[in-house]
């Protein structure tokens, strides 16, 4: 991926040098507010399914508690605001600000409005504000109700080095993908899905029909993220390099529900799965970065997924 020429957002919050960051609880899918994740399974998924647990349980529990008062403690270190000037930050504010420029054009096509979320980068742990703890366990996330993306950079090195999602300078473009993604679940959060859902899946009359809502909205996001990849590329031909795109999917299959409940030694079941399976995530954001519309990411009007 090229991105010496994307324009640098400065809707950054830095905080990876207060080394721990600060304390809440909370996390997972959105089930009234939490955090989405496109990582956030990836880790926590596996020891979850491994030992029979709510992956959610892994996120909040009492020893986040306990620990509330050391992180604050940390987090009244001075974040830095603006774009970063590493390289890794610098990418990510490229990314950022090329994002927001390409939904800007869309949303006003349609005589809307996007402003666009802010990222928070951090490492270990942080302060999600309302989305409570944001671990690195989790995977980089988007808190509907404070419109921030959470994002502990290791976690691109570990799709690369864990999950095998990638490999060399095509990894840049993993990275891109995965902060579309989140992106992508601002979108949807703007167009008012996020609440609809969110209502739908506290109505809902078991933890598959919840599960089900979630995988609509995982894939949908991952729509969004080509999407964007599709606008990117007309606006900027040459960003793309070869093995990009191969890349995206590749990433998308590791972190698919499926391949991390066989990774984890388990069976396969459907019912559970809150992301979508490899087959699945690879083929909606191949449908958005092929149509490049809003209209063609509808994953909730979809009979097959």
């Amino acid at each position: 991926m090229r991105f010496d020429d994307f324009r640098r957002s400065d809707n950054i919050d830095d905080r990876r040098d207060q080394e721990g960051g600060g304390g809440g609880g909370g996390g997972g899918f959105p089930m009234g507010g939490g955090g989405l994740g496109i990582g956030t399974i990836v880790v926590l998924g596996i020891v979850g399914w491994a030992l029979g647990i709510d992956p959610r349980l892994l996120i909040s529990g009492a020893e986040m508690i306990s620990e509330t008062t050391q992180h604050h403690q940390a987090d009244s270190r001075p974040s830095k605001q603006g774009a970063p000037t590493d390289e890794v930050g610098s990418m990510i504010s490229g990314v950022l600000g090329e994002i927001d420029d390409r939904w800007t054009e869309i949303f006003k096509a349609n005589g809307q409005t996007y402003v666009g979320p802010k990222i928070v980068l951090f490492r270990g742990r942080t302060n999600g504000g309302r989305c409570g703890m944001a671990q690195a366990a989790m995977g980089p996330f988007y808190c509907p109700p404070d419109r921030q993306i959470y994002i502990d950079t290791s976690f691109f090195k570990q799709v690369e080095t864990r999950f095998r999602g990638c490999s060399g300078s095509a990894c840049q473009f993993t990275a891109a993908y995965i902060i579309a993604h989140e992106a992508g679940h601002h979108v949807q959060n703007l167009l008012g899905i996020l609440p609809k859902v969110t209502r739908a899946q506290e109505a809902a009359g078991s933890r598959a029909e919840a599960n089900a809502l979630q995988v609509r909205v995982e894939l949908q996001a991952d729509c969004l993220s080509g999407v964007w990849v599709n606008r990117e590329k007309k606006k900027r031909p040459n960003f793309l390099e070869d093995g990009d795109i191969d890349a995206a999917l590749t990433t998308a299959a590791a972190i698919g529900d499926d391949t991390l409940q066989r990774r984890a030694g388990r069976d396969v079941v459907p019912d559970s799965f809150t992301h979508g399976s490899a087959e699945q995530r690879k083929r909606w954001f191949m449908t958005g970065y092929q149509q490049g519309t809003v209209q063609a990411c509808n994953t909730f009007a979809a009979e097959k997924l």
